[in-house]
């Protein structure tokens, strides 16, 4: 299995999302569809698959593993390609 490349845009958000207080595990060495990041805050946690918006749109696309994966997935999972869409996704 090859290692999964990160996207150019997670450094900044995982950073934005520490700097609030949010605890960050980066997942994306997982495989298997699961999402790149998850974040806990405010006792609660979120799964956040992390695409760049600089890409094409096809290339932004979920993977076929990573559609099993949220489609299967009985819990939160967010797509999200900037800061300010991460931040919305823990409000």
């Amino acid at each position: 299995m090859r290692a999964k490349r990160t996207d150019d845009n997670q450094a900044k958000i995982v950073e934005a999302l520490r700097s609030i207080g949010a605890t960050v595990l980066i997942l994306s060495g997982v495989g298997q569809g699961c999402p790149d990041i998850a974040v806990g805050i405010f006792k609660r946690n979120y799964f956040m698959e992390i695409k760049n918006p600089d890409q094409p749109k096809s290339a932004q696309a979920l993977t076929a593993e990573e559609a099993i994966f949220h489609n299967g997935w009985k819990g939160q999972v967010a797509i999200v390609r900037t800061v300010e869409e991460a931040l919305e996704a823990i409000k």
